[in-house]
C-alpha cells in the first residue's frame, strides 16, 4: 500500500512542501536537500520519465536528495569552514 503512494506524483509534492515548512521551522539546509530531491522526483514521476519500481524511486530519491545536499553546502558554506562571527549589534 505505501509502495503504491510512491508512485504518484502528488504525494512526492507533497512531501517536498512539508519538508520546505520544516526546513522554515527548523533552519540549516538538511530538511532543504530532501525537499529539492523529492521535488524533482515527483517531476519526474509526473513527466512519466521514471516508469521503474518503487524500490528504484526511492533510490533516484535519495541520490538526488544527496547531490542536492552537496550542492547546497558547496555553494552556500563559507569558505574554509569559518564560522560567521559577529562583532555589533544590529540596534547599535
Amino acid at each position: 500500500m505505501i509502495l503504491d503512494l510512491v508512485l504518484l506524483w502528488w504525494v512526492w509534492m507533497a512531501f517536498a512542501l512539508v519538508l520546505v515548512i520544516l526546513e522554515v521551522a527548523i533552519p540549516g539546509f538538511i530538511f532543504l536537500g530532501f525537499a529539492i530531491g523529492a521535488a524533482i522526483t515527483g517531476l519526474l514521476v509526473l513527466f512519466s520519465i521514471f516508469t521503474m519500481g518503487a524500490a528504484i524511486l526511492l533510490l533516484i530519491f535519495a541520490g538526488l536528495s544527496l547531490a542536492a545536499w552537496l550542492g547546497l553546502r558547496h555553494f552556500f558554506a563559507l569558505p574554509g569552514g569559518q564560522v560567521k562571527k559577529f562583532d555589533r549589534d544590529i540596534n547599535d
